[in-house]
């Protein structure tokens, strides 16, 4: 699917998703077929330029976060209240806070891309 995420236009793309469809479609079909159906839906990214595309493609920042909080969470088997799992919820995206400082790649680019894009809805 890298080669869908990554290509320079939504035809490219297209021509991917045949590619793929070609190679791996007796093992896989029913994903390749998903892709076909809900095409529109989950090429939306390239309405956008390819720096802000790269973040919203992007799941391996996700996928962390989400084993943090399992992390915090795994080791109760039960909570005795929502409140309860939401506070440990809470202290688990806490602590993943204090290490996030990576900044993102090109972000002088983005942003002058988001102020054009949106440039009603932010506000500096």
């Amino acid at each position: 699917m890298k080669e869908i995420y990554t290509a320079p236009t939504k035809e490219a793309a297209k021509a991917a998703l045949e590619d793929i469809k070609n190679k791996w479609n007796s093992k896989y079909s029913y994903a390749i077929k998903s892709w076909e159906n809900n095409w529109d839906e989950l090429t939306v990214f390239f309405d956008f330029p390819i720096e802000i595309r790269t973040i919203i493609y992007t799941t391996n920042l996700i996928e962390n976060l989400n084993g943090k909080i399992r992390k915090y969470t795994k080791n109760k088997l039960s909570y005795p209240t929502d409140d309860a799992v939401i506070k440990s919820v809470y202290l688990a995206l806490r602590e993943a806070t204090k290490k996030w400082t990576l900044p993102i790649r090109n972000w002088g680019i983005v942003l002058k891309q988001y102020l054009a894009i949106f440039e009603s809805r932010i506000q500096i």
